[in-house]
């Protein structure tokens, strides 16, 4: 596989990840309601994410609740709402500087310079899936220590929801994304950086002086 084509399936990878931070930031599915009682059947579930709590009825119904306080909010949502959101931003970012020093398009010509841009794109990255990873290992510990405390109610123990695993699957693309764009650019740097120069070889004409075409 080419350069290029690596380059591309790193880009595609990274904005697959960059679309999956986007979608788990959006789902109020962070933490869900756990099913630990004798009775297995349950009249609600709820759902928490970092925008809005929803319940949903046994019949189907959804009712969803934006929260009214950002500062009454938990540290760990105000973390994760500001860490997300700062991804989706960077990986606009990372995208249009990816984009620019691509080797399938022309903005910037083929050089030191441009192979650096690419790897500035896979850096952003690569530090998206890492900005990314830090809510959704927080929601997690908590969710879990949560689960086993014995001094936590049952009815307020918690799940880790689908958002979570949507989190993490969109990080192994972002970081594997932009390591694939990293490791690409700097392999065409090196088959770059010392370049073979030719030269015409100076012959005679026939009137015993060099052509000046040799020394152009």
């Amino acid at each position: 596989m080419t350069s290029a084509a690596v380059e591309i399936l790193g880009l595609g990878l990274g904005i697959l990840g960059w679309v999956g931070v986007i979608l788990a930031c959006g789902l109020p599915m962070w933490q869900v309601s756990a099913f630990i009682d004798v009775n297995i059947v349950v009249a609600q579930t709820i759902w928490e994410g970092l925008w809005m709590n929803c319940v949903v009825q046994s019949t189907g119904q959804m009712q969803c609740k934006v929260y009214d306080s950002i500062l009454a909010l938990p540290p760990e949502v105000q973390a994760g709402r500001a860490l997300t959101v700062i991804v989706a931003l960077l990986g606009l970012v990372a995208l249009m500087v990816t984009v620019v020093g691509a080797q399938c398009t022309n903005c910037i010509r083929p050089g030191k310079m441009k192979s650096r841009i690419v790897i500035a794109g896979g850096a952003i990255y690569i530090l998206c899936g890492v900005l990314v990873l830090i809510p959704l290992c927080w929601f997690a510990n908590i969710v879990i220590s949560d689960f086993y405390d014995p001094t936590v109610p049952p009815s307020q123990k918690r799940e880790m929801g689908a958002a979570l695993y949507i989190g993490w699957a969109a990080t192994a693309l972002l970081l594997f994304g932009g390591c694939l764009i990293c490791c690409c650019s700097c392999s065409q740097r090196d088959e770059t950086s010392f370049p073979v120069k030719y030269s015409a070889p100076r012959r005679p004409t026939s009137n015993g002086e060099y052509d000046k075409k040799n020394y152009v």
